[in-house]
């Protein structure tokens, strides 16, 4: 049904069941599971005027994907714990909602599972939140967990 799924994370537990729904649809399916954390660039001025620490002194992008690196990583154990397998994890900077939808064209993504609210801030609940804006922009069917 489903040659590849795809599962943002953002280490929220909304991303997470989001994951245990997909690794359900992958046993069902056979599809590939591939897993994206998207981190938010920073300007130069963002950076500058970030708390960062003396003793490692990344730029905030280093340190964002760092992060994501690990909420990937984390979510890979995850899925495979629940059974999963052919799991892939990605990590992209950029808009979130822009990156999944691109990504998601450029891998050729089945459907997109992804949590109804992850970690977002203020902006999210005022502009919108990720997942609401991927359903507006996907060209593939996304289910919302």
């Amino acid at each position: 049904m489903f040659e590849r799924i795809l599962v943002p994370v953002d280490g929220s537990d909304r991303a997470l069941a989001a994951l245990k729904l997909a690794v359900q649809l992958q046993q069902r399916c056979g599809s590939e599971l591939f897993i994206l954390c998207v981190y938010r660039h920073h300007s130069l001025l963002e950076a500058s005027m970030s708390m960062v620490r003396p003793e490692a002194p990344e730029t905030m992008d280093d340190s964002m994907r760092d992060y994501a690196t690990e909420v990937v990583e984390h979510a890979k154990k995850a899925a495979a714990a629940d059974g999963a397998e052919s799991v892939r994890g990605f990590v992209k900077g950029g808009p979130p909602a822009r990156t999944i939808v691109g990504f998601a064209k450029e891998k050729n993504v089945g459907v997109i599972v992804m949590g109804s609210r992850g970690m977002g801030d203020i902006e999210g609940f005022l502009l919108g939140s990720v997942s609401h804006k991927v359903t507006g922009m996907a060209d593939c069917p996304v289910m919302i967990v």
